[in-house]
């Protein structure tokens, strides 16, 4: 068993999430405390101001990097983690590219381990993307290792920045994942343009509002939709569809519509209908969101707290797992997930030792 630490930085910019674990990086996981540190307003503004590979790249990459290393000696300290053997560091993902092969998650791997003096796996997506695959998601593998008392065909949704959902299957390999559509970033950013709060709070802006199903219907018509899985996204990549010229609320509502009208598109794509969706990420707060899926995809939907995971330290947890399995080889996406060729490991490692 190892003992790691996993730091994620959401595409929503909303701050790093950093949890332990200890796990022998297949079956055997043993969660652990987490905490999450918000973004300052300068972090947060630089780090949009380089989305897309532009700007002072390499400044911003060593303050995230930075703010990063504060994030796992907090957890230490708060939790008395003397022994960590590794840090799973996501980065934060600047520009996504696979068709072009191209893929890109900013943070300093080499600095993270000086300043920590622990070992560090970073750059997780760089080897699938450069074979072929999308390069995400790449949590699937660690839902299949904590869903394996739940029954199956189930789903698991992670509304983040963008959503994608991993399809657990009866069989062994069963696995099917693919980037749903939008998550949270239209949201947020309608709301942080409109109101100048980050994100539309327990959906009270969308349950005020009434969606534009003209608008929603012209949405489902993007040729993304009618690719076949594995297939992965941009947190951009469906910014041009803005519901400008309509009010605040009704933007707000037509956007959380939106969003699960693209999850539930998504879900044609299963071999069997899952009978339950568990719902992880930021998105999973917003209510009037959930209940659009609950409508949508007419099966019970409820966030991953219903069956014991912590939705705030998830996507955390899952890159430490990710480490671990990076240094004993193991492959961290397979073709029904990413739509390699064949299962494949990846991640850089740099040591924290002197």
């Amino acid at each position: 068993m190892r003992r790691a630490i996993g730091l994620m930085s959401g595409t929503s910019l909303d701050g790093i999430d950093a949890a332990f674990v200890e796990t022998d990086g297949a079956a055997r996981v043993i969660t652990g405390p987490s905490i999450t540190i918000p973004y300052g307003d300068a972090l947060k503004a630089s780090l949009r101001a380089v989305l897309g590979g532009v700007g002072a790249v390499a400044e911003v990459e060593r303050a995230m990097t930075q703010a990063h290393a504060v994030a796992v000696e907090t957890l230490r300290r708060e939790h008395g983690l003397a022994e960590v053997d590794l840090i799973g560091f996501h980065g934060h993902t600047i520009l996504h590219r696979p068709e072009e092969r191209r893929t890109w998650q900013i943070g300093d791997g080499a600095l993270l381990a000086v300043m920590t003096g622990i070992d560090v796996v970073c750059d997780f997506r760089s080897r699938d993307v450069a074979a072929g695959g999308q390069g995400a998601p790449l949590v699937p593998v660690y839902h299949r290792a904590l869903a394996q008392d739940l029954g199956r065909p189930i789903a698991v949704l992670n509304l983040g920045g963008v959503a994608n959902v991993t399809w657990i299957g009866p069989g062994e390999h069963a696995l099917l994942a693919f980037d749903t559509g939008p998550g949270n970033a239209l949201i947020d950013d309608w709301m942080l343009r409109h109101t100048g709060e980050p994100l539309d709070r327990e959906g009270s802006m969308a349950a005020s509002g009434r969606p534009d199903s003209a608008f929603i219907e012209n949405f489902l018509r993007h040729p993304y939709f009618e690719a076949r899985p594995p297939k992965s996204l941009d947190r951009d990549d469906f910014a041009r569809f803005r519901p400008d010229g309509l009010s605040v609320a009704d933007g707000a509502a037509t956007l959380a519509a939106m969003t699960a009208a693209a999850v539930a598109s998504g879900a044609r794509y299963f071999s069997e209908p899952a009978f339950r969706w568990i719902v992880t990420g930021g998105g999973r707060r917003n209510l009037t969101l959930m209940a659009e899926l609950s409508r949508r995809l007419d099966v019970p939907v409820g966030p991953v707290e219903d069956v014991g995971w912590d939705g705030d330290a998830l996507e955390a947890q899952a890159f430490a797992y990710l480490a671990v399995r990076s240094v004993l080889d193991l492959p961290l996406s397979f073709p029904g997930t990413t739509g390699v060729s064949s299962p494949i490991t990846g991640g850089m490692f740099f040591s924290g030792k002197n």
